[in-house]
């Protein structure tokens, strides 16, 4: 069986490095049912494509652990099946297990020598012949199309000399697309069983941690993933169901607030579908986050990590710091990051730490900025003094990043009722005046200096779905000013030494 991944990212030949394999050599590896060699049929600086051929031996697999319980609606499930079947020439979940093995280091994301170009999306063709698919080319691309993949899936014929007898059970696989290839090893590591449907191996538990690792950030929102999962853990029913409950798990702690889902699911005209406001919140943090010029972030109530993942992608952040009280989203988190599969010096810069926002935590003190993202809204009001000298009075970051719902933009949202919160754990949701005499109030408290600004569509009468304000230290502004012979220092510095008192 034989796959080829091509690329033509310049120099192409960088591919080998991601690969961890030579352009210049030949390299085979033993298998438990066979062989497998890696080799370039070309490596050129506008080109490169390296191919994996997997050399079944149909008495090491014969002599094997068990296929699985659906072994009896397998095509090899007769008496001989086990010597006279495909397994040498179609690809199967055979090829995903050989993909693991000879590129572990490349499906892990990780390139000791080029481990910017690992994190880089790049221009790919895969490519497999003969493969295996229940279902037809149809199946192939409902799979792979959401992934960001041009699929094209040609049937393969019985016998090309009598078109009359139809298509065979297998079809030529043309995958196109711009994505990390780390990325895209590992839709084929998950895919190609799914599409094989007859695992070669008995599935067990376990089967569903290397489902979830491998599936990280795409298969929870994956239209298909009840297909996959049924068909990756062998149709057992009890193992789908653990997979399918973690992955609305994840789903659950990515899943942006009401807001979101209402604005974006019911427009009043139709449209092409607009950013959603989670995303938009997101880029507007980063893009205050980059202006204050911080380089060690802390994101306090992080839940389940989509602002983090953000940040750690962003090379100018050294450290990142997630908190959270809630263990639970910690996990989710550490599983969104793939912090078991990140290379040391990536996973060196990240930081997980349950805390609770309205205690005081030394361990909070000394970085450039901190995000409270959606957050606020969910303390009781009697408990935000207590937040608010946490973080601003304690921690004391450079600039703090604040967004929180607009409750005047509340009745713009078909199906909201009025006098209703946009989520069932928000405690309050604050008019516009109520923001800004918070953050007046706040800012004068703890010598900051706030804007105030909104994410998402400006409404004329009810103004933008989320509030934003960014505080800056009244001592960051005065040393800033203080490089250009500005007068403020002494401002600031009397301003901090009466906060203080």
């Amino acid at each position: 069986m034989l796959l080829t991944l091509t690329t033509t990212h310049r120099p192409a030949s960088d591919l080998g490095y991601l690969l961890v394999k030579h352009p210049d050599r030949v390299q085979s590896f033993e298998l438990p049912a066979g062989t497998a060699h890696v080799f370039y049929p070309e490596a050129g600086e506008e080109r490169c494509t390296a191919a994996l051929l997997v050399d079944i031996d149909p008495q090491r697999l014969g002599t094997g652990r068990g296929r699985g319980r659906r072994q009896a609606t397998a095509p090899d499930s007769f008496t001989l099946g086990q010597y006279v079947n495909d397994r040498a020439y179609a690809a199967s979940s055979l090829l995903a297990s050989a993909l693991s093995t000879v590129f572990r280091s490349a499906l892990r994301g990780e390139s000791r020598d080029r481990p910017e170009l690992a994190g880089t999306a790049l221009p790919l063709e895969v490519r497999v012949p003969v493969l295996r698919c229940r279902g037809g080319a149809d199946v192939a691309v409902r799979l792979f199309a959401p992934l960001g993949w041009t699929v094209t899936a040609t049937p393969i014929p019985l016998d090309e000399q009598y078109p009359d007898w139809g298509d065979s059970r297998y079809v030529d696989l043309l995958l196109t697309g711009t994505l990390r290839v780390g990325d895209a090893l590992n839709h084929l590591y998950v895919l190609l069983p799914v599409l094989d449907d007859a695992k070669h191996y008995w599935v067990a538990p376990d089967e569903i941690d290397k489902l979830l690792r491998a599936g990280a950030g795409w298969l929870a929102d994956h239209p298909e993933r009840a297909l996959i999962t049924r068909r990756y853990l062998a149709h057992r029913r009890a193992l789908a169901g653990q997979a399918l409950a973690r992955l609305a798990e994840l789903r659950l702690a990515d899943e942006p607030p009401a807001d979101d889902s209402v604005a974006e699911e019911t427009p009043e005209t139709v449209e092409p579908r607009r950013t959603s406001l989670a995303v938009r919140r997101r880029a507007a943090v980063l893009a205050a986050l980059a202006a204050s010029g911080a380089t060690r972030v802390l994101d306090l109530g992080c839940g389940g990590g989509a602002l983090l993942t953000a940040l750690v992608a962003d090379r100018r952040y050294t450290e990142v710091v997630g908190t959270d009280v809630s263990t639970h989203a910690l996990t989710l988190a550490a599983r969104r990051l793939r912090l078991d599969r990140l290379p040391e010096r990536q996973r060196d810069r990240i930081r997980l730490w349950q805390s609770a926002l309205t205690y005081r935590d030394d361990r909070l003190r000394g970085y450039d900025a901190a995000v409270l993202m959606e957050v606020i809204e969910h303390v009781d009001p009697p408990r935000l003094p207590a937040l608010e000298d946490a973080v601003l009075g304690h921690a004391r970051p450079g600039t703090v990043v604040v967004t929180t719902p607009n409750a005047e933009y509340n009745v713009r949202y078909d199906g909201l009722p009025a006098g209703r919160f946009r989520h069932a754990d928000h405690r309050f949701e604050w008019t516009r005046a109520e923001f800004a005499a918070w953050v007046e109030r706040v800012a004068a408290t703890y010598a900051y200096t706030a804007t105030i600004g909104g994410v998402g569509e400006d409404d004329p009468e009810v103004g933008a779905p989320t509030q934003l304000a960014v505080f800056t230290a009244a001592e960051k502004g005065a040393a800033a000013q203080a490089t250009t012979g500005g007068s403020t220092i002494d401002k600031s510095t009397d301003a901090r030494e009466e906060q203080r008192r």
